[in-house]
This record gives structure tokens, C-alpha cells and sequence, in this order.
């Protein structure tokens, strides 16, 4: 297990001095190795100067220690007029992240929301000839503040606190490979997920009280690496599935997530399933094989969590594509309450089948997927802002 980041949250005026001196004591600190130290700011609509100039502030935080910065989302409530403003932020440098709400936390979706995000995708895939550019962006749905992983990172404003993003795929791989019952798998992953988290809530609860910044959780959601023995596709096809995407997937997806979930440890952000495609070798290889869809990620996402992730999609996918996959990101997340991403990627110059090979360590190969249908018209095409009441469990 890795620690995929320890992230911030903090307004944009945070002492340089202190930032420094956290990031500092943070890349030593822990036991399990850390891979980025990452910033967390409020929504930047509602603090971004008026001469903002993306370049220099970025370098100001990567000189205080921050791999990373994640400049808030363009929220509902925010002038359509910011999200203009996202390509220009992403194409400045290579370690900032934005994001766009589709749907909030009081369960209303904005059907121009995401017409609107669905044509940001396409611009940002055309900031760089492979389309990498999506990588920095993504959709939210009914996503509060405080999640540690990027790019859904945000403040909600006010006092500092840190979370704590791991990269722990190979603990369910192993927890379900050494067990011989479905009771045993579960107890394992529990066993070992409060395990870990012990370790870390120790460091991090001395690093709060050395730096009087809060600690506030851990997002234990099971992230992958693209290699086999760091793979959520692999540990859940280990349960006894011919392949992800056949029938039985939903299942293991629950069953994983539902362990997460009883396991006891001081928890933030999804604490689920994370089932990016072009970040798990076993994903992206069921992609390229075609037997795991779009479609059967957004299924799993209902038992599971985080939603669609680096989805590898033909660069000439229509707008009105997008905007129904994003139509169905922000129902899913908006009915059964809880939060949801959507991180897709056009390729530009590639269609439906065609390989994909990133020079990026973080990515597996796989292929083009395709999306199904052609988009929404009619009343589904029409700008509205709706509201939509949670499933309620009968008594």
C-alpha cells in the first residue's frame, strides 16, 4: 500500500512559511511510502483575483511543497461565465486541477449544467494533441467538500485540515487471495484496511498536533496502480469472476465496498470502490477486450463509488454523448445520495477500438471505449434545474 497523497485544505492565502513547513515534516513522516503532498482550495470563483495569473500562482505553491493544486469547482451556484475560464487554467501548467458541478448536494441537477460541462471535456481535450488534458478535470455529483483525492478536491472554506488518499488495491488483491470463504475475504479486508489505517492516523494525528492544522480522515477508497498485483479489477475478477463486466460484477463490487464500509477507522471523501479505467491494468485490458463498458462502470458505481474515471473515449464523441453520460452521472448520484465523478477523456484523432498507449507510468494500455446511443434530445435537451428527491428505505 501507497499513500496517494496527504492534501490540505486551506484558502489561497495560507501562509507560504507554514505550507512549506507541513509538506516538509509530511514527506517523512509516515511509514508507508507518499507519493505527492497536494493543495486543496476553495472554489475559485469565489476568490480568484481579477489578474489572476494561473502560471505564478502555481509555481507560489509548488515552491511552499504542493505537488499538486486543486483550484475548487465551478459550483451550480457559480455564472456559467467561469467555466469559460477552465481551459485557459489547465493549458497555464501542468499541476493545477479543476471541476465542474453537475449536480449538488441538496439534490438538484442542472440539465444546462451539463451541456455545458460536456463541451468543456471536448475543449480541454484539444489542449494537447493526445488529449491528456482531461486528466486535470472532471464532473461532480453531489460531491461535498473534503475528499482528498484529486481531481474532486475542494475547501469548503474557513479553518485548514489535512485527509490522507491512499492507493490500496493490492490490500483487497491480497485479503481476498489468502481466504477460502466470502466471510473470510470480508474479514480480511476489514482486518487489514483498519490496520493500515491505524498506522496512519497515529503519524497523522502527531502531525496535527505538532502543526495545529486538524486531521479529518482518510479516503480509504481501493486505488489501483496499472500493474496486476495493484489492481481492483484483479482482486475483484479474484473472487471468482471469468472477467469484469460479466454477470456476478455488480455483486463483487458491493461485496468490496460493503467490507470498506465496516471496517472502523477515522474516514473522509468516498471510502469506496475506485475503478478508473486507464489507472488498472486488469480495467484496461477488459476495456480493450471490449467486454467491460461504459455502461457497466456506471452500473457498479450505484453499489460502489467515485463514478466514471479516466474513460478513454473516440475524440469525435459528440457533445450531446457527453452531456448523456453526464445526465446519468448526476441522476445516479442525485437519487441514491451520494457522491459521484465523471472523468472523461477524448482522444483526439482515435475512434471506438483504437489503442491507447500513454508515455505516463500511471496509465495501463487499453483501448478506445465506445459510448451507446448518440446522445439526448427533446425534453431531456431542454435547460432545466430540477430537483430530485433520495431513494427512502421503506421502515
Amino acid at each position: 500500500m501507497d499513500i496517494r497523497s496527504v492534501t490540505l485544505f486551506c484558502e489561497p492565502d495560507f501562509p507560504a512559511a507554514q505550507l512549506a513547513d507541513f509538506f516538509t515534516a509530511v514527506r517523512t513522516a509516515f511509514t508507508y511510502p507518499l507519493q505527492s503532498t497536494r493543495l486543496a482550495l476553495p472554489p475559485f470563483p469565489d476568490w480568484w483575483p481579477a489578474d489572476g495569473d494561473a502560471r505564478q500562482l502555481a509555481q507560489k505553491w509548488q515552491a511552499a511543497g504542493a505537488s499538486y493544486i486543486s483550484l475548487g469547482p465551478v459550483l451550480l451556484r457559480h455564472e456559467a461565465r467561469w467555466i469559460d475560464q477552465i481551459p485557459a487554467l489547465l493549458a497555464a501548467t501542468d499541476v493545477l486541477f479543476a471541476s465542474v458541478e453537475i449536480a449538488d448536494t441538496q439534490g438538484q441537477i442542472d440539465t444546462a449544467r451539463c451541456q455545458q460541462a460536456a463541451r468543456l471535456v471536448k475543449t480541454v481535450s484539444q489542449i494537447l494533441p493526445n488529449g491528456f488534458g482531461n486528466l486535470y478535470l472532471t464532473a461532480l455529483a453531489n460531491c461535498p467538500p473534503g475528499s482528498p483525492f484529486f481531481p474532486v478536491a475542494y475547501h469548503q472554506g474557513g479553518p485548514a485540515h489535512f485527509a490522507i488518499a491512499v492507493e490500496s488495491a493490492d490490500i483487497a488483491l491480497q485479503a481476498i487471495q489468502s481466504a477460502s470463504t466470502l466471510a473470510e475475504a470480508r474479514q480480511n479486508l476489514i482486518e487489514a484496511i483498519e490496520t493500515a489505517a491505524f498506522r496512519l492516523t497515529l503519524t497523522a494525528q502527531e502531525l496535527a498536533d505538532t502543526y495545529q492544522i486538524p486531521f479529518s480522515g482518510i479516503d480509504f477508497s481501493l486505488a489501483p496502480f496499472p500493474t496486476d498485483d495493484k489492481s481492483l479489477g484483479g482482486a475483484l475478477e479474484a473472487l471468482g469472476l471469468p472477467y469484469l463486466g460479466g454477470a456476478g460484477s455488480l455483486f463483487a463490487a458491493g461485496f468490496v465496498t460493503e467490507a470498506i464500509a465496516r471496517a472502523n477507522f477515522p474516514t473522509c471523501g468516498f471510502s469506496g470502490l475506485m475503478l478508473p479505467v486507464l489507472e488498472d491494468s486488469v480495467l484496461a485490458r477488459r476495456a480493450a477486450e471490449g467486454v467491460l463498458t461504459v455502461q457497466d462502470l456506471l452500473s457498479y458505481s450505484a453499489v460502489c463509488g467515485v463514478g466514471l474515471d479516466t474513460i478513454p473515449l473516440p475524440g469525435e464523441v459528440s457533445e450531446g454523448a457527453v452531456t448523456a453520460v453526464l445526465l446519468d452521472v448526476a441522476m445516479l448520484a442525485s437519487r441514491l445520495n451520494k457522491p459521484l465523478t465523471a472523468r472523461l477523456m477524448p482522444l483526439p484523432g482515435l475512434a471506438a477500438g483504437d489503442s491507447v498507449t500513454f508515455d505516463f507510468p500511471y496509465f495501463a494500455d487499453s483501448r478506445v471505449m465506445a459510448l451507446a446511443g448518440t446522445g439526448v434530445d427533446g425534453l431531456l435537451a431542454q435547460e432545466a434545474r430540477l430537483g430530485i428527491r433520495a431513494v427512502k428505505r421503506e421502515p
